[in-house]
């Protein structure tokens, strides 16, 4: 394999995710993605203890805009963009997709280990599950739809939901 030629392949895959805008009947797809996801996630979340209804006071749509940049469109660009291919690319996606999903939770430990000292949540097996399951779905997003826009808005959602309403940690907070 050619390092230099496979890495200028995943770069303009990811180039054409950025661009590409799904079509009415990708979205709808992307909504039954959504939906089959969250309401799994919401029940692994409540179950486990790791969701609970806490809202909090505070400017939610700059909250919103906050998690969009970091970490749902970051963690999109890396774990989706690059990761992900497109349909004609491979002939096995599952593969690349659960090397993907493997590197996306591992992330979330490295991330609680290195540089978020208080996110000691990041290391309970309920919200590994649940961050498994959103790069799950963030990945099918992304591999139906050929852009990575529909991931980054699913994301940023769930993350913004979490922090807003469901009991999820400040930034002050993971960062301990």
């Amino acid at each position: 394999m050619n390092v230099a030629a496979e890495t200028r392949k995943r770069f303009l895959s990811l180039g054409r995710s950025l661009t590409r805008w799904p079509d009415l009947r990708a979205w709808a797809l992307c909504g039954l993605i959504g939906i089959g996801v969250a309401a799994t996630v919401s029940v692994a979340g409540f179950v486990s203890g790791i969701l609970k209804w806490q809202p909090v006071a505070g400017n939610l749509p700059l909250l919103f805009l906050s998690v969009l940049m970091v970490p749902a469109f970051t963690e999109e660009l890396f774990f989706r963009g690059l990761l992900v291919p497109d349909r004609d690319e491979t002939q096995r996606p599952m593969i690349v997709i659960a090397g993907g999903l493997v590197m996306f939770v591992l992330w979330h430990i490295a991330e609680a280990k290195l540089f978020l000292p208080g996110a000691t949540l990041f290391l309970k097996p309920a919200f590994l599950l649940c961050a498994g399951l959103i790069g799950l779905g963030c990945a099918l997003l992304r591999y139906c739809t050929g852009s990575l826009w529909p991931a980054v808005v699913f994301h940023a959602g769930l993350v913004w939901a979490w922090k807003a309403y469901l009991g999820g940690p400040s930034l002050a907070d993971l960062m301990g």
